[in-house]
């Protein structure tokens, strides 16, 4: 028999049933068990095993330089050469040449090298460039011609009105004839 005790609640959760369902199935009365199933709510994110309480955890900032000291890693290699003279920290071939490697790999664990010559990630290497067909080397070069041309002088409005006005001023006055 069902309880008709919680009649004036709403019926959302399993929980509210108690041990019914369970005695229902024991009995094999189908009838009720299909008429409690029925009345339980539809939205299945309602019943309580999925009303978790909400833990707030303290998110802990990480950074590369503290992965760094706990890991005790050496400084961050650099992407590419700053400057002109980063060339020689750049070039290890005689190290190769001699076939130091033990060398080479100390050196470059202490002292990072530039992982690239340059810091730009819109270069296209010119041997990848060859390897692709006519028309992206044409689409290619045309791109970098619109970016030179996009990228025109300032033109400085004061001062080109300001020098129009002293030409004004300055400049004699004409007759005119009738």
């Amino acid at each position: 028999m069902i309880n008709t005790s919680f009649k004036s609640q709403l019926l959302v959760e399993e929980l509210q049933l108690g041990e019914q369902l369970n005695q229902c199935v024991h009995a094999d009365r189908r009838a009720d068990f299909s008429l409690m199933l029925s009345m339980l709510t539809d939205d299945v994110l309602a019943h309580s095993q999925f009303s978790l309480p909400e833990t707030k955890e303290q998110r802990k900032e990480t950074t590369d330089q503290s992965l760094r000291r706990y890991f005790e890693l050496s400084a961050k290699a650099p992407l590419a050469i700053e400057n002109v003279d980063d060339i020689e920290k750049f070039t290890q071939v005689h190290l190769i040449e001699q076939e130091h490697f033990a060398t080479l790999q100390l050196e470059n664990t202490l002292n990072p090298k530039p992982l690239a010559f340059r810091n730009n990630a819109k270069h296209v290497s010119t041997s990848v460039l060859s390897n692709t067909s006519l028309y992206c080397q044409q689409r290619h070069k045309q791109t970098k011609e619109q970016k030179n041309e996009a990228s025109r002088l300032a033109f400085n409005v004061n001062a080109w009105l300001k020098s129009v006005q002293t030409t004004l001023v300055k400049a004699p006055l004409v007759a005119l004839e009738a």
